[in-house]
């Protein structure tokens, strides 16, 4: 599935934070005002369950092509429900700038979580609590363009 085949219902986003984030992302190319220059992008999902779809923005590391973001819910105890609905359906939409794009989700390999986890505190210093405040393993994901989609 390409990026231009998926339509995205905004109105399934219950979050009122979300919602205004992400008419604020697209209104001006990518920059929302609350994030100053920490780099955003919108990830969109289908539900595993629902089949809906739903746009999450998400604080992320540009590295290498690839756009590696952490599921770390705030530091909940169970992993957010874009993480496990992108995992399910190995695939999903991602907004950066003005650019939509399909990507594939990659797990990190655990070797790499450390010095991931220092640059993403250097640059959002909110995950540092993160990981403090749950006893799971927070996955670091890249999510990878799909050739020809960006």
């Amino acid at each position: 599935m390409t990026s231009d085949n998926w339509t995205v219902d905004e109105s399934v986003n219950s979050n009122a934070f979300n919602r205004s984030v992400l008419q604020e992302f697209r209104a001006n190319r990518g920059r929302v005002k609350d994030f100053g220059d920490t780099p955003l992008l919108l990830l969109t999902t289908r539900g595993r369950r629902s089949g809906l779809t739903r746009t999450t923005p998400l604080v992320h590391l540009a590295l290498d092509g690839r756009y590696v973001v952490f599921a770390a819910n705030g530091g909940a105890a169970v992993s957010p429900g874009w993480y496990l609905n992108l995992m399910e359906a190995g695939e999903g939409v991602v907004e950066v700038g003005s650019r939509r794009f399909t990507v594939t989700p990659e797990p990190v390999p655990e070797q790499e979580h450390e010095e991931l986890w220092r640059l993403q505190t250097a640059q959002d210093p909110n995950f540092a609590t993160f990981r403090s405040r749950t006893d799971r393993t927070i996955p670091v994901l890249a999510l990878v363009p799909v050739t020809g989609t960006g």
